[in-house]
């Protein structure tokens, strides 16, 4: 026989573990915050962008660029972005500022992207140090303006904007308001869903209303339960109801000989 389950138990079995809902909730947010404020390493962020354009000879023949030369700097850029992060410039990039990378590694921490149709290229480094960060953003610019002309024997790449370090600069990562608020979500999660497996392994019979439900049985009467200290205090509790539904009795053996 399929089970199903109401809306109104979902209430109750929130409402009979809210606290172990709310610890859990609560301690996922510690976490957290603990975690982004105490453990995790602050990373900081620049940017430096550069151009492609026509060559130098096309600019001193006062050639003017038309809709076919753009579009073939735009298909360039896409070469580019794979060469600016190729071991060839990021050697040459680390033997100069002697940085405690492999080229492997400085490369997951580097970003070039572009708008699409745009001649513009942005190249985002991400470094525990802003100041290093910075001038990794520039350096790897500068050696990529420096060995293209070699690479593809063209020289179309002008500097737009150097990157520069902030006077107080701010980390992007981790981000603690966000990761808070994903903990206190997983945390309720959590919470919710042992809440409902400790509600199913429960399979104690607390109230009439369980006799009747799970075994199918009609209930005849309930037995009071008793303290020794009640029946010493007031033995007329024996007749009096039950308290919470159904409980066990509680009685005193005499000795037989």
């Amino acid at each position: 026989m399929e089970e199903t389950i109401s809306l109104k138990e979902i209430f109750e079995v929130i409402k009979k573990r809210l606290l172990l809902i709310i610890s859990f909730t609560i301690g996922a947010a510690l976490i957290a915050a603990v975690m982004s404020f105490f453990v995790l390493t602050p990373i900081y962020e620049s940017s430096t962008q550069f151009i492609v354009n026509q060559s130098q000879q096309d600019e001193s023949a006062n050639i003017q660029l038309d809709q076919n030369t753009i579009r073939t700097n735009v298909e360039l850029i896409n070469t580019y972005n794979v060469i600016i992060t190729s071991t060839a410039i990021l050697n040459d990039v680390i033997s100069e500022l002697n940085l405690p990378y492999t080229a492997e590694a400085l490369k997951k921490n580097i970003q070039v992207s572009s708008e699409q149709n745009s001649q513009v290229v942005t190249v985002t480094v991400k470094d525990p140090d802003p100041v290093q960060a910075t001038e990794i953003a520039n350096t790897t610019v500068h050696v990529f303006q420096d060995k293209i002309p070699d690479i593809m024997n063209v020289d179309n790449v002008n500097i737009l904007s150097e990157a520069v370090t902030k006077a107080d600069p701010t980390p992007v990562e981790p981000k603690p308001m966000l990761n808070i608020a994903i903990a206190i979500v997983l945390g309720a999660m959590l919470g919710v869903g042992l809440a409902f497996l400790l509600e199913y392994l429960d399979t104690r019979l607390r109230t009439e209303e369980d006799i009747e439900d799970k075994l199918d049985l009609p209930l005849l009467g309930v037995i009071s339960t008793i303290d020794t200290e009640d029946l010493r205090r007031d033995p007329t509790t024996l007749n009096q109801p039950a308290k919470g539904g159904f409980r066990h009795v509680q009685t005193q053996k005499s000795n037989t000989q």
